[in-house]
């Protein structure tokens, strides 16, 4: 496995192509916007940067890394040639499994088709294609240069091989691999989003303030960052998504997305790609001018 074909150039997807293409492997990014493409390379470039001056890589091995990678705005001619299509598109499902039916016309009939989703059910995605024991979930975690877990969900129908054969490239790209089964948000999401809903709820129902809520977090439970502030991180639109996944996988009413972040969403707050969520990233950095504001909101 040589060739690696990632489709979408977001923070996902170019962190994907950037970990891959750092480890050898010949990387093509595919995404229909030839803007953004350029975006992500600029975005992977300034990463190897990082790298650089933390002494974790050197000029040569960036620019071999970069040599490694390349762009197009056409499908086809991206993952023709395949081993291993990674998609890292929206987390939307019917534009998943649009995207699935096109590529088992367009991939190698032996390539190995992966999803980066982050709660979608393999299954499904599977079911869209005439390969489905070729088809796996790969889930990187962002950002992806950095984390080092890969959730590898196995569909229904997903082979032995080709779960082994993606654990063992996993580890070839310094990764962690954990093999999960398919049922509403695998392991991490099942886990994750009851616990930043259930923070959100803590500040609708006047508990705390966000600032608080997360400080009770990171120094009570050592949580590297306190669950709203990586609401923010992960986009709260993408953790309202998950919640409907999961309240309607399970028909569970402890899955149902708090009101608060309903709103939040429907009003454009969508967390740090949007500027302001339960932070104010408006400068590229956290402050407290959005947490000051709920924090009025409760006293009133």
């Amino acid at each position: 496995m040589k060739k690696i074909a990632v489709i979408g150039s977001g923070t996902m997807g170019n962190g994907i192509a950037h970990v891959f293409a750092q480890h050898g492997f010949l990387v093509s990014l595919i995404d229909i916007s030839e803007t953004a493409l350029q975006k992500a390379l600029q975005t992977i470039s300034k990463n190897l940067d990082r790298m650089i001056a933390k002494g974790n890589l050197t000029e040569t091995q960036k620019d071999d890394a970069l040599q490694h990678i390349k762009t197009t705005t056409d499908l086809m001619t991206g993952v023709s040639e395949a081993d291993l299509i990674v998609e890292a598109a929206t987390e939307n499902v019917e534009l998943k499994l649009k995207i699935f039916q096109e590529l088992d016309m367009y991939a190698k009939t032996e390539a190995i088709l992966a999803t980066n989703t982050s709660s979608i059910s393999i299954t499904k995605i599977a079911a869209a294609t005439k390969r489905p024991a070729q088809v796996i979930g790969m889930h990187f975690m962002n950002p992806v240069p950095v984390m080092k877990l890969v959730e590898v969900i196995r569909g229904y129908a997903t082979s032995d091989a080709v779960t082994q054969t993606i654990m063992d490239l996993a580890i070839k790209l310094d990764k962690v691999p954990t093999e999960v089964n398919d049922y509403p948000g695998f392991v991490s999401n099942r886990i994750l989003m009851p616990m930043i809903n259930e923070a959100i709820y803590t500040l609708y129902e006047g508990v705390a303030g966000v600032n608080e809520i997360d400080t009770v977090m990171k120094l009570g439970m050592s949580h590297p960052m306190g669950p709203l502030q990586l609401a923010d991180f992960i986009g709260l639109d993408v953790c309202l998504y998950i919640l409907k996944v999961l309240h309607d996988g399970f028909g569970n009413p402890k899955y149902a997305p708090c009101p608060l972040l309903v709103n939040m969403v429907q009003a454009g707050h969508k967390g740090v790609k949007s500027g302001s969520g339960f932070y104010s990233w408006q400068h590229g950095t956290k402050d407290l001018i959005v947490a000051d504001r709920f924090k009025k909101s409760l006293k009133s």
